[in-house]
This record gives structure tokens, C-alpha cells and sequence, in this order.
């Protein structure tokens, strides 16, 4: 949306979690272990994907059947996910859930790069089933699965790791654990039981279980209040939804079943305040999310904001909820790849802010693992990024562009003097007051012209006092 010059889950879902359990080097013994443990009649599905050798048959279904009383069988194309089953990805596919049916596809790629098929299935099963999704990373080399597991995570999913020191190879479950994207992290002789108890637990059925009852209430306030207190963060304003949600998926994760007995946890436990707090601050974020709103802002916004540039002077951005840097870093190869990154007539500065430390340092480290940059084609990597034993880091010269502040929006200055603002997947866990006083600093801080991005979920209610569409589809 450009600045005005005026001064104004789906009806097909079922209600059992599937579980996506992924698995590299000594895969098949902890593929037999897990299933072992899960109790037969569990109401739950579980989908294995595992590294396969893409022209060799593969036998491990029949050999998986002989440890769980289950069904098990191979997956095919098209076959909706059923309670009670086993399926098991073929060799040679990628594999995706849409809309609770597998999907599969010719594995296709650079050979001199690893395939991703477990974060490639954990994050479609993240889009569809939701709170309903559950992620486990088992034995393994590499980092296949943490980006996964992270996607889970941010769309209220629980995800579990095999304890690394119980694994024939620990290094899969050891880099989700680095990560911080797991809730349980057990050896297998505990792991399958404690998903069999959870898919029986009332947060993975449609309704959220946080009361609105007079006491719950007045818990849940308290719960806003302790946050507050620790991290000067209001999440009073939030939408109080989205706030129970993410309450509910913590006291899921500490087997807390009332508010007020998770009250009392947080007083006793301080971690426990910044556990809930990581989990408040919903990050959800990739490279070129969404590609077709950075091919509208190369065709559209970036040219009318040059074409109104005097020589020598800065083209200044902001990602407001920036997360790990994925946006800030995606704007600034989207604007060189616009200018040019020779020696420039029109210097770049974006700002990337958040509320997490964390991530902040993160997203200043500017290092990605394989699973972050699956999707950025041959040319941006080799263009834009350095190689290195731990990841993909962001090249100097794209770092030396972007800017990472704590900076809270509903309370801290906004920048100002900005070409364009994004602010997506942020607005939808405001109130509408805070959504207002959002949208008005944006007005407030962006140039003539000016755009602000928003999210392909935020609502554009309010938004047209100040703003006025650039495009059809933001």
C-alpha cells in the first residue's frame, strides 16, 4: 500500500494430530523403537520420512510393520492421512500434506546440495493441521529437520527431539536442540508414550482450552501482568485469542491443566516467564515469504520510489517484527538486485526490529542453515551469500545494509524518514486501538511516496485514511 497524500484452520480437518517423524543415519532402528512405543489405538497417524537412496527399492514399511500392531505402508499420492496408520515416505519423492492428503513428487534439485524432504513435509504439515501438527527429528547427521520443527513450533504445533546422547547419530536432534525449537527432548523408551498422552489432550481438539470463566479471567491478567513485570512487554493489547492460544501451548508442554496452577508456575519458576514470552513473540518468517509481494515491490514500489529520489540520497526501509532477519535480508537482495550492487547513486539502509534478543543476534550473525535457504535458487546463493562448516552466511556487503534494533512498536519511536514499511504477520495479534496506532506511525514516518507492506492475513480495516492500494493483492 503506498501513503495517501490526505492527512487521514478449514471444514475437512479432523481432530487427531498426525505426527511427522523424521530420520536420517540409523533411522530404521529408531523408527522400530518409536513405534514400539506407542500404544496400540492411540488416536493419532504418524508420517516417517527418511533419507532414501532415490533408485534403490525400498523395504522399509515391511520392515517397520513388524514393530507396531499398526497398519504400515508406503505412502501414495493422493491418500488422505487416516487415525491409526503408519505411512512411510517412498525413495526418490518429496513428500507435503495438504489439506490432510499426501502429496508427492519427483525429488528434484542440485545434486552438490543436500535434500530437505523432513523439513520440506514439516513445514507443510505446520500450514495444515496447525496446533494439530506434531514434529519429531530422531537419529541423524546434519540439520534436516530444525527448520521444520521451527515452522511446527510457530504454528502452535508441539515438537519433540530424540535425546542426542540416546542416538545411534545425534547430530539431527542435537541441531533442533541448538536451535531452541524443541518442547520435549527424551529418549526413545519415553518418547513414544508421551505422544500417545498428548494427542489425547484436549489442545489439539479444535476449541482451546483456556476458560473464560470469572477466575480464568483474572488468572490470565495475572499472566499478562508477570510478563510485563519481567520484560516490559504489554501483550494487554494483544489479541486475547491468540494470547490463550499460546498460553494453552505452554501449559501443554508443562502438564499445567488450570491457568491459576500455571500462575503459580511462572511465580516460582522465572524461566518459565521467558519460555512464555519466546512463545508470545510468534515467529513465523522464511526468505522472500510470500515471493509474489517482492516481485510487486520490484515492479511497482521500488521504481516509483527511485523515480522520486534526488541524487545521493538514501533509500531507507523498516521490518517491524523482523524475527531471525529473513525479511531484512530478503528487501536488501531485492533492492540490489533492482540498483545494482556496484557503487550506488542511492545508498541502502534497512532497519530490522523485534522484541526478542535472541533473535536479533541472530539475524546480526546473519547465518542460515541449509533448511532456511532451500528455496533461494543457484544464483542468490552464490550472489549473496558464503558458504561456510555451519551454515550459509549472509555476504558482508548485504550485512553492512541492514540494521538490528529491540525496538517494541507499541511503545518506542518509529523510525522515520522511510520509502517503505513492512510490518506482515504482525498487525492480525494486535487489538484494533493498538492496530490503529500502528498503522497512523506508519503514515507518520514514511516519505512521499511511501509504502507499507502488509501480511496476505492482516486486515486492511482503518488502513484507508492514511493509505490507499497499490496493488491487488496487498
Amino acid at each position: 500500500m503506498r501513503t495517501s497524500s490526505k492527512p487521514s484452520p478449514q471444514s475437512h480437518r479432523s481432530t487427531f494430530p498426525i505426527v511427522g517423524v523424521g530420520a536420517s543415519a540409523g533411522g530404521l532402528d529408531a523408527f522400530r523403537q518409536l513405534l514400539a512405543q506407542v500404544p496400540s489405538g492411540s488416536d493419532l497417524a504418524l508420517v516417517l520420512v527418511q533419507h532414501l537412496e532415490p533408485t534403490r527399492a525400498s523395504l522399509l514399511s515391511d520392515a517397520l510393520a513388524k514393530a507396531t500392531t499398526m497398519p504400515v505402508a508406503q505412502a501414495e499420492d493422493g491418500v488422505r492421512v487416516e487415525s491409526g496408520h503408519v505411512y512411510v515416505i517412498p525413495p526418490g519423492s518429496q513428500m507435503a500434506i495438504e489439506g490432510g492428503v499426501l502429496r508427492l513428487s519427483p525429488l528434484e534439485g542440485d545434486e552438490r546440495r543436500p535434500h530437505l524432504p523432513i523439513d520440506h513435509f514439516f513445514r507443510s504439515l505446520a500450514i495444515d493441521r496447525g496446533r494439530q501438527a506434531i514434529g519429531v527429528v530422531l537419529s541423524g547427521t546434519a540439520a534436516d529437520g530444525t527448520a521444520g520443527l521451527a515452522a511446527i513450533r510457530g504454528h502452535g504445533g508441539i515438537t519433540f527431539a530424540q535425546d542426542p546422547r540416546s542416538a545411534r547419530f545425534g547430530a539431527m536432534p542435537q541441531s533442533a536442540v541448538d536451535a531452541e525449537v524443541v518442547d520435549f527432548c527424551l529418549p526413545l523408551a519415553a518418547l513414544g508414550a508421551e505422544l500417545a498422552e498428548l494427542a489425547r489432550h484436549p489442545y489439539l481438539a479444535r476449541s482451546v482450552p483456556v476458560p473464560p470463566t470469572p477466575s480464568g479471567a483474572a488468572s490470565l491478567a495475572e499472566v499478562v501482568g508477570l510478563v510485563r513485570k519481567s520484560t516490559g512487554v504489554d501483550f494487554g493489547e494483544h489479541k486475547q485469542e491468540t494470547f490463550k492460544r499460546r498460553l494453552a501451548r505452554r501449559m501443554v508442554v508443562r502438564k499445567t491443566a488450570e491457568v491459576g496452577a500455571y500462575v503459580e508456575l511462572l511465580r516460582r519458576e522465572p524461566s518459565e516467564v521467558q519460555f512464555l514470552y519466546d512463545d508470545l513473540l510468534i515467529k513465523v518468517t522464511s526468505f522472500f515469504r510470500d515471493a509474489r509481494s517482492f516481485e510487486e515491490l520490484k515492479a511497482v514500489a521500488f521504481p516509483d520510489i527511485m523515480k522520486h529520489k534526488a541524487p545521493g540520497s538514501p533509500v531507507r526501509a523498516w521490518v517491524v517484527g523482523c524475527a531471525t532477519g529473513e525479511e531484512v535480508y530478503s528487501l536488501a537482495i531485492s533492492l540490489l538486485e533492482v540498483l545494482g550492487d556496484g557503487p550506488a547513486d542511492h545508498p541502502i539502509l534497512i532497519f530490522g526490529s523485534d522484541l526478542d534478543d535472541k533473535a536479533i543476534e541472530r539475524a546480526r550473525a546473519g547465518l542460515y542453515a541449509e533448511g532456511s535457504v532451500e528455496g533461494l535458487g543457484e544464483e542468490r546463493l552464490k550472489r549473496f551469500f558464503v558458504r561456510t562448516e555451519r551454515g550459509w552466511r549472509v555476504s558482508q556487503a548485504v550485512r553492512d545494509l541492514c540494521v538490528f534494533v529491540r525496538h517494541d512498536v507499541a511503545r518506542d519511536p518509529p523510525f522515520s524518514r522511510l520509502d517503505l514499511m513492512t510490518c506482515r504477520n504482525v498487525l492480525i495479534y494486535f487489538g484494533p486501538a493498538l492496530q490503529r496506532r500502528v498503522i497512523a506511525a506508519a503514515h507518520y514516518c514514511l516519505n512521499q511516496p511511501g509504502y507499507l507492506l502488509l501480511g496476505l492475513s492482516e486486515s486492511t480495516t482503518g488502513v484507508s485514511k492514511w493509505f490507499v492500494p497499490s496493488s491487488k493483492g496487498e
